[in-house]
């Protein structure tokens, strides 16, 4: 009887620790789901909210908004959300951005023109007409003074206007003038040097190399490059003979 008595005992620890293992595998299971999923949020439609609104019920879903741009509608009220990135119902994990475009509301500025003006005088016309520098590149052009606006974005008075920034296109003056490279190899450094000076190189550099084939101060190697582009200003590197 003791024997059938323990053996039950032993059953019933057997049975019973089972039943715990198979509880915390379904809690593990249940904790990992959690995890994965239950953590995810779809983000919800934010267009035509305040941005204020806006970011506060992202906040209420662990999730966060960055102001990329705020561009002139008019369609959607100032200061409401005219566009979002991920868009609506999108799944995303708690923390991640959700980057939104705010409106300015109907277009109310003047662009000025201001191709013509040096770029001190662009970039205070622009802030005066209530407007923000965008992007200012610069290009050689055949046309007016180095420094001087020779193209702008929007144009003058233009009515269609996306976007407060005024863009600004500037002359770097004429191109320089280019020549091709003549072949120096095999010449006397000296007589290298006379030809540069006479066409406005004056910056050369020597490199000395061994070469017994070749008698001293001839020119073995040159950069830049025979046929190669060359500008007033440039450096030339001769190795020559010692």
């Amino acid at each position: 009887m003791d024997i059938r008595a323990n053996i039950r005992g032993l059953f019933r620890l057997f049975f019973l620790a089972m039943v715990l293992m198979a509880v915390a595998a379904v809690a593990a299971i249940t904790t990992i789901r959690f995890t994965v999923h239950g953590r995810e949020e779809k983000v919800p439609n934010l267009v035509g909210r305040p941005a204020g609104t806006a970011q506060d019920l992202l906040a209420g879903l662990g999730l966060d908004m960055k102001v990329e741009d705020k561009l002139y509608s008019r369609r959607i009220p100032s200061g409401d959300i005219l566009s979002q990135m991920p868009s609506e119902s999108s799944v995303v994990r708690p923390g991640q951005l959700v980057h939104v475009l705010v409106s300015l509301g109907p277009p109310q500025v003047t662009i000025p023109d201001i191709i013509g003006s040096g770029l001190r005088a662009a970039r205070i016309v622009t802030i005066q007409q209530g407007l923000t520098i965008g992007d200012v590149a610069s290009v050689y052009w055949p046309d007016g003074d180095a420094g001087e606006v020779v193209a702008q974005d929007p144009a003058p008075a233009a009515t269609d206007v996306r976007s407060p920034a005024l863009n600004f296109l500037v002359s770097l003056g004429p191109h320089p003038p280019a020549f091709l490279c003549p072949s120096f190899i095999g010449q006397p450094l000296s007589e290298a040097r006379r030809q540069l000076v006479q066409a406005g190189f004056t910056d050369v550099q020597i490199t000395p190399l061994a070469s017994p084939q070749s008698p001293s101060g001839t020119i073995l190697e040159q950069l830049p490059l025979p046929g190669s582009k060359i500008t007033p200003g440039m450096v030339f590197n001769f190795e020559v003979a010692k």
